[in-house]
């Protein structure tokens, strides 16, 4: 099956990957972690004026979206962009802001595409950051989100859309 990216998508959505950081990118893989209202405990954001707060409290970004960039010769790799999450087989293309998932014990509720910066800049060819600008190519962004219910996650958890009641 594919997405409407063209990108192969199989099997339940799980956590690929989980990076965090004591500030700025690249975000450096961990095997599980804890998460507050305030994001990934241990992660840190070096410009809390653009990044961070409630409604940015994780960053997520789909495994495939990952994998495309780097077919088309971007140098990007997971936790490169920032990024507290990677996700695998999770169509991307139909996120938008309102939807919740449950990853782990952890609900979190996706807030607004994010923005590109210029700290992203070397790992896309050429520094195409606009690559990954949801206006211009929507379903390649990464994803803001805030913590609803905090709690646990580890790599190879399962993701799931909550509809809420």
């Amino acid at each position: 099956m594919t997405n409407l990216l063209g990108v192969a998508v199989t099997g339940s959505p799980t956590v690929a990957g989980i990076f965090a950081n004591d500030g700025g990118v690249p975000k450096l893989p961990v095997p599980s972690a804890e998460v507050g209202l305030r994001g990934l405990v241990g992660d840190r954001q070096r410009m809390r004026k653009y990044h961070g707060g409630p409604l940015q409290a994780l960053c997520l970004w789909s495994a495939e979206v990952v994998a495309a960039l780097q077919a088309e010769g971007h140098p990007v790799f997971p936790g490169a962009c920032g990024e507290n999450l990677s996700l695998a087989g999770l169509d991307w293309s139909f996120l938008e802001a309102g939807a919740r998932l449950r990853i782990g014990t952890v609900l979190a509720e996706l807030t607004l595409p994010t923005t590109p910066c210029k700290q992203i800049r070397p790992y896309f060819a050429d520094g195409a950051i606009r690559r990954v600008h949801h206006d211009r190519y929507p379903g390649w962004s990464r994803w803001y989100a805030s913590v609803v219910e905090p709690g646990r996650i580890a790599l190879g958890d399962r993701v799931a859309i909550e509809v809420p009641a």
